[in-house]
């Protein structure tokens, strides 16, 4: 029988080979951080990316969907109640929440909005949409400052801005991904507002006023970014140099769906090696 320790080490290799086999447009426990970093972004990676396949991967039953979810939020109350888990990788995860003293609410607020895509599939307006990015998406950022020891009040609000922003950067990139899953994550009301209609999201049609849609959601993404981005000067050393990073790609996608005029059917804007040398120009140069 494998060892605690063993069983830890385990589940962090699988995990960190997990965060290298899923495309990402921003490094996930890249080489850009210290070493004693990349073990526990990969075991939150891990986390999330499993937790996000129960929702979205498969031919589950919604039932089924959010039975393997609370699986997942029974494991975290074994945690928060020090009690022992039979599983690899929440004894792992047990074992990095005690060593960094990270906060359990983030992952359940993971969970809480994994469970929602498998139940909400529209949203009313900007204000649903940003709700969801503060569970989907700002936990992770959170429990990266918790890491890096720099979860202060000011930080966190930088941080919320800067995850927010990727996510809806990435709902822009995934529009027809998303339909395919019965998702639609533009607010109802803006697209009734600028007449855009579900119709032309299922036909990939970008006439009319598309363009003009979608450069109103391009540029409250980036303003977004923006003001999130002097979280990249605070940061110290390769963890300030990784964040100016992150902000860097999710600014060269906002230019591709810019200049491609929303057009994501026929371009989907990806990051190529000749982004990922700007996005390094762009980091070391801007302090």
């Amino acid at each position: 029988m494998n060892s605690p320790n063993s069983a830890n080490q385990d589940a962090t290799q699988a995990s960190l080979a997990l965060a290298s086999t899923h495309y990402e447009n921003f490094p996930v426990a890249s080489i850009l951080l210290p070493m004693r970093l990349r073990k526990p972004i990969g075991l939150i990676y891990a986390f999330a990316r499993q937790a996000d396949d129960f929702a979205d991967e498969g031919d589950l039953t919604p039932e089924q969907r959010l039975e393997l979810l609370n699986g997942f939020k029974l494991e975290l109350d074994k945690i928060a109640n020090n009690q022992a888990s039979e599983s690899a990788l929440f004894t792992a995860i047990k074992a990095m929440v005690t060593e960094y003293d990270l906060p359990l609410a983030p992952f359940y607020d993971l969970l809480d909005a994994f469970s929602q895509d498998v139940v909400k599939s529209r949203y009313q307006n900007f204000g649903e949409v940003i709700d969801y990015c503060r569970r989907s998406a700002n936990p992770v950022g959170r429990l990266l400052l918790h890491l890096y020891g720099y979860a202060t009040p000011r930080n966190i609000g930088l941080g919320d801005a800067i995850c927010s922003a990727l996510q809806i950067i990435n709902f822009l990139q995934d529009v027809a991904i998303d339909y395919k899953k019965d998702r639609i994550y533009f607010p109802l009301d803006e697209m009734e507002k600028y007449k855009v209609t579900e119709k032309q999201i299922a036909n990939g049609e970008t006439h009319g006023t598309w363009p003009m849609f979608m450069e109103f959601e391009i540029d409250r993404a980036r303003r977004l970014l923006q003001s999130g981005a002097p979280l990249g000067l605070v940061l110290p050393g390769r963890i300030g140099l990784e964040m100016r990073m992150i902000i860097a790609g999710g600014e060269r996608i906002l230019h591709k769906l810019h200049k491609s005029r929303g057009d994501i059917y026929s371009q989907r804007p990806v990051l190529n090696t000749r982004d990922w040398l700007y996005m390094g120009y762009r980091a070391i140069t801007k302090r």
